[in-house]
């Protein structure tokens, strides 16, 4: 098989007309990959992100094929269908934090949306807002209005985009909170297939590409207890002599076993299976 993209994260290899798309156990924190990894983290994304496709199935339809990938990929990779993928991340903020919340303390706004005033970290917005992005293959992908999107793919296909990741964040931040979980934010990623359908891609409600919080502990106006690798990046924050460039530093054994059992339970506390 063809090596054809490695990321932070994953690795995609083309294998005949399908892709395999495999999840390792890195871990990158400000976009710098360090050099420790958390065992099962990548089995446990792409478990996540499975079950979560079939959660959405009548929503719109999704690049797996089947889990028919080499033994040694067993259980952390899933074969795919090859999409043209629309530059963007599509992301929906439930709640104020991360990014957004910089962006609004900085502009009181976010992607050209404008939130209103007086809000406070990790305050539930009066509904979710998309609030895409670049999409960058180096560097820091940066906000972009709903209208520059369409700029460049023109309106309905913006307005899709929109649509569809407001609905599938809508109904994903329904079962969660059933579950006890509150999904602040999250990014999806869209392609189209041969036939020019949107479909959508790669990793969907997972500990890396969402902020998951215990409803229990939630409380505005402070960070809030994460399930995902929020916990390697406040760990990171206190570092004195790292300056979020490459090299990362090692990350220490109580921090990967406390982050590794964080992926666990909110594999466990979505699903409701238990992690072997």
């Amino acid at each position: 098989m063809e090596l054809i993209r490695k990321g932070k994260v994953r690795e995609v290899y083309a294998d005949g007309d399908d892709v395999i798309l495999v999840a390792s156990d890195r871990v990158s924190v400000y976009d710098v990959v360090l050099p420790t990894p958390v065992p099962d983290k990548g089995a446990i994304l792409t478990q996540i992100s499975l079950w979560w496709f079939r959660q959405f199935a009548d929503l719109v339809p999704n690049h797996v094929i089947n889990e028919d990938v080499p033994e040694e990929w067993k259980g952390r990779a899933v074969r795919c269908k090859r999409l043209e993928i629309v530059p963007v991340e599509c992301i929906v903020r439930g709640y104020l934090a991360g990014g957004g919340l910089e962006s609004y303390r900085e502009s009181g706004s976010v992607s050209g949306v404008a939130f209103p005033p007086g809000l406070v970290e990790a305050d539930r917005l009066p509904k979710p807002v998309f609030t895409p992005s670049t999409k960058a293959d180096e560097g820091h992908d940066e906000y972009i209005s709903v209208e520059e999107i369409a700029t460049s793919l023109g309106e309905e296909t913006t307005g899709r985009l929109r649509d569809l990741s407001l609905e599938i964040y809508d109904r994903g931040a329904e079962i969660a909170r059933e579950r006890g979980v509150l999904i602040a934010d999250t990014k999806f990623e869209f392609g189209t297939d041969a036939d020019g359908v949107l479909t959508l891609a790669d990793e969907v409600l997972t500990p890396d590409s969402s902020r998951f919080w215990k409803a229990s502990e939630y409380e505005p106006g402070r960070g809030q207890w994460s399930y995902d690798k929020q916990f390697v990046r406040d760990w990171s924050a206190t570092l004195t002599d790292w300056d979020r460039t490459y090299p990362g530093p090692e990350i220490p054994a109580d921090v990967v076993a406390e982050t590794r059992a964080r992926y666990i339970e909110i594999y466990e506390q979505l699903t409701g299976g238990t992690w072997t």
